[in-house]
């Protein structure tokens, strides 16, 4: 019988996606729904100010520290699993002129390089589903903040149960569904490492359009790529079908997304 992945097998399978070249076709510069306008919702529910000191967890590409950076002067540190997401988010950030406000680490989210209590606000987008220690990862969250500190989190929600077969397996773990968490749940993870919610808001419609677009692009890129599709593991006989499951999913209430803001006691307890 296959023994299923540990957990650091499954850090290093998504690490791996999501730095590959193919990921970024699909996905386009923003690796998650609502792109860069629902990163600037998030900012602005932080209520961030310029020089706020801001932590990315699993900062990717860099997209949203360099937005934070750059649209609202925040001193940003980024931490990425993958060496080639941290080396090429350094690469965009000497280039746009932003070196000196945004910096790129190579790091677990379950064990984020830094002090205690260092940073006013952290970030994570489309990310905590992925994390096999869900728990673990709040907890450092947490730990990293200042008190008042806030989180802002975008991710994809679903409900377990009713999660179709075609949206299971390491495959779709990959693509950040199958060990999503309903709404409610990733609140009581939250609040069992110390951090209140504050605010969520639903934004299902954005994971149409990224399903949308990821349709549009794959079909280009079966005349233009096949072979490389093939390669990074994207199965193209399968790839419609989970793309109307998905599609399903939502309509059915079942797949989601959602913006999430908590907050640690400001008593720093």
């Amino acid at each position: 019988m296959t023994q299923p992945p540990t957990g650091e097998e499954l850090k290093a399978c998504c690490a791996a996606a999501y730095s590959s070249d193919i990921v970024a076709l699909l996905l386009g510069e923003s690796y998650h729904p609502g792109g860069t306008a629902l990163t600037r919702r998030l900012a602005d529910s932080l209520a961030l100010t310029r020089g706020a000191r801001v932590l990315d967890v699993a900062s990717g590409r860099g997209t949203t520290a360099l937005l934070l950076a750059d649209a609202y002067g925040a001193e940003v540190d980024g931490v990425d699993y993958a060496p080639a997401n941290t080396a090429l988010a350094q690469g965009s950030a000497q280039a746009a002129g932003l070196a000196d406000r945004a910096r790129f680490t190579t790091g677990d989210a379950e064990h984020l390089p830094y002090p205690d209590g260092v940073f006013d606000a952290v970030v994570c987008e489309c990310a905590l589903c992925t994390f096999p220690g869900k728990t673990r990862a709040a907890a450092e969250f947490a730990r990293v903040l200042g008190p008042g500190g806030r989180l802002g989190i975008t991710d994809v929600t679903v409900d377990p149960p009713r999660l179709p077969p075609e949206l299971t397996g390491l495959g779709a773990r990959i693509a950040c569904i199958a060990d999503a968490r309903p709404l409610e749940e990733y609140a009581e993870v939250l609040a069992g490492a110390g951090l209140r919610t504050l605010r969520t808001e639903r934004h299902d419609q954005a994971m149409l359009r990224m399903i949308d677009q990821i349709e549009a692009r794959l079909n280009i890129l079966r005349i233009t790529a096949a072979a490389r599709l093939t390669e990074a593991g994207v199965d193209l006989t399968a790839a419609p079908a989970v793309l109307e499951a998905a599609r399903a999913a939502v309509g059915d209430e079942v797949l989601g997304y959602a913006l999430l803001i908590a907050q640690k006691d400001p008593r720093g307890v």
